[in-house]
């Protein structure tokens, strides 16, 4: 008997063994669905200002929730992967505003129940009349966490994209031999805290625009950690928009300053492909 249930036993361990191997693999967890709402909060960049006219916005040319095939923004790219999103956008951004102007647009955001959301905020805080005038990191920060905490009460479970802020610095050189854009940028007094004096070479000239370029870099900081801290259901783009090089045919030649049609068209390609992973 004792050999017997010995025997038993190790037919029944070899027995679980193989129909452990033989078992197919667990199956693997559904895709995340795809937005069925949508809302762009920021500034003059997500309403398309200049990107189809003289001096107005255009929010059919945004790269967040426009619906220009030109563009094809967010928006426009998230109805092939769920049809459900046609017309249930909205576009909270303001031209010309700051970082200290989320907290409303958030406050709207959460009324309108969408489940994702882009946010593209801080060239205003950076791009002052003065290099005194920039929004200091701290309050820059500040500002930040108060709409994202408002957010996070409001909607909870809504998917956030965070853009980084694009190099102003890299503006100022693609269009700085322009004589156009320079007599653009000091009559219509264009981001003075860069483009003042855009053809000076003097040392205090150059070391004013790397300060302005560093407070972006401190800006984009606080976002990335921001983001980090929000949890999962937020996603930084990891400096892409920053690092990105737009050319000087991806700028409006009205203010030599925002994204034409074509800036959209590369800004919503560069951010949609760090927002999702299409499957």
């Amino acid at each position: 008997m004792g050999r017997r249930r010995g025997l038993l036993a190790a037919l029944t361990v070899l027995t679980g063994g193989v129909l452990l191997l033989g078992a197919a693999p667990a199956a693997a967890e559904d895709p995340e669905p795809f937005p069925a709402s949508i809302a762009g909060l920021g500034d003059s960049i997500t309403r398309g200002f200049n990107a189809c006219g003289w001096y107005f916005d255009c929010t059919a040319r945004s790269w967040s929730t426009g619906d220009s095939d030109r563009v094809d923004g967010h928006y426009r790219r998230l109805t092939a992967y769920n049809p459900a999103i046609e017309d249930n956008r909205h576009n909270n951004a303001e031209t010309g505003a700051t970082s200290a102007d989320l907290v409303a647009q958030a406050a709207a955001t959460v009324e309108q129940r969408v489940d994702y959301l882009t946010v593209l905020i801080g060239a205003n805080d950076a791009c002052a009349d003065t290099e005194a005038g920039m929004t200091t990191p701290e309050q820059y920060r500040t500002n930040i966490a108060a709409a994202f905490a408002a957010l996070k009460e409001g909607l909870p479970e809504a998917k956030i994209f965070v853009a980084s802020i694009p190099d102003l610095y890299r503006l100022w050189t693609v269009n700085k031999d322009s004589a156009t854009a320079r007599e653009t940028w000091e009559t219509a007094g264009i981001c003075q805290s860069m483009l003042a004096d855009p053809a000076s070479t003097d040392p205090a000239a150059e070391q004013r625009r790397m300060n302005v370029r560093q407070r972006v870099l401190d800006y984009n900081t606080a976002l990335s950690e921001i983001c980090a801290g929000y949890g999962e259901n937020c996603r930084y783009d990891g400096n892409v928009v920053f690092n990105t090089e737009f050319g000087a045919d991806e700028v409006s030649r009205w203010d030599f300053f925002h994204p034409n049609a074509e800036g959209q068209r590369r800004l919503a390609e560069v951010t949609f492909a760090s927002a999702f992973d299409p499957r």
